[in-house]
């Protein structure tokens, strides 16, 4: 079932469709947006532990696979839905599809899911850790390469430009304080977890809002988002398969495939929010997130069913290999 936060994103899209922001509101809020991006990715930055990364480091093979699922495979599979996709979608929801395939991977459900499933929880944590912080770079440049074309952003330079101070400033900046104030923010990741949430709300009203007043639902009927559910759980199936079959093929254990599936099919709504309000203009940043919004919860749901299998797949052996053991004795 979809979370609260979930139910906070829906009534948010909700809101911003009958009662967007205008005018110097609308300002003010652009405004306190890019601050609250600011400290989102700051708090990204204090909250992302060199410690766990370092400890996890050792078990590369899996960390390499699980970082060209996300920043290679990805992108090539958005890539090659295009045909598909452009003859169902309109050009602005394509691209948000392929925004959402140059997305590093989730942090906190990739952990929560990697326990569930009985996984290599501290290589999850690395993998995952790594993803992200690579994300603040490998993002924007792979959004560069793929979408120049077609971005109806500002320049280049002014692109990159807005990438440093909203995004790669404040998080080299928390993790610098992190010596100082680590301690804190790892003792209060809930009360944290709210201006994360708060923050990545403000960002979709605001985005929402300017959508709705450019026809964002004139241009989105009911049978376009249907055919954007489809896309985006043929290409969560397709990365599902393509990492199961790779932790498999290259020998890894149960528990390592496991990470490698969990954390190499996810894709992170936490950071691709903000992201797109900075790399994308503000009338089509809208449009661009529906597709990783409904992309979120739909792998939330999958994925937690894909853990459920693991549990009970280490579950049975783990009952046979103790039967093989009475047997024996």
């Amino acid at each position: 079932m979809p979370d609260n936060f979930t139910f906070g994103l829906v009534l948010t899209v909700v809101l911003a469709s009958f009662f967007p922001c205008t005018g110097q509101v609308a300002e003010i809020l652009d405004t306190v947006t890019a601050v609250a991006i600011g400290l989102l990715f700051f708090l990204h930055g204090a909250k992302l532990s060199r410690q766990a990364v370092i400890a996890g480091a050792t078990h590369w093979r899996l960390h390499l696979l699980v970082l060209a699922f996300t920043f290679v495979v990805f992108p090539l599979l958005g890539i090659a839905l295009k045909p598909l996709a452009l003859s169902v979608l309109t050009p602005e929801l394509y691209l948000g599809v392929l925004f959402l395939c140059v997305l590093p991977s989730t942090v906190q459900s990739s952990i929560a899911l990697n326990a569930l499933a009985r996984g290599n929880v501290p290589a999850a944590i690395c993998s995952a850790s790594a993803s992200n912080f690579l994300g603040v770079f490998l993002t924007p440049a792979l959004v560069g390469l793929l979408l120049a074309s077609t971005q109806s952003g500002g320049s280049s330079l002014d692109s990159i430009l807005k990438i440093v101070v909203q995004l790669l400033l404040p998080f080299i900046a928390g993790q610098l304080a992190r010596p100082w104030i680590g301690a804190w923010v790892d003792s209060h990741k809930s009360m944290l977890k709210f201006v994360d949430q708060g923050s990545i709300l403000l960002v979709v009203y605001t985005a929402f809002s300017a959508s709705v007043i450019q026809g964002l639902w004139q241009q989105v009927p009911v049978q376009t988002l249907l055919w954007l559910v489809g896309i985006n759980c043929l290409l969560l199936a397709i990365a599902l398969a393509m990492t199961s079959f790779a932790g498999r093929r290259l020998g890894f254990n149960r528990a390592d495939q496991a990470t490698i599936v969990l954390c190499g099919s996810q894709k992170s709504l936490a950071s691709g929010i903000p992201m797109a309000k900075v790399l994308f203009a503000t009338n089509v940043v809208g449009m661009i997130v529906l597709p990783l919004m409904l992309f979120h919860q739909i792998q939330l749901m999958v994925c937690s069913l894909v853990a459920q299998h693991y549990s009970r797949r280490e579950a049975s052996e783990a009952g046979a290999q103790g039967a093989q053991a009475k047997a024996t004795v």
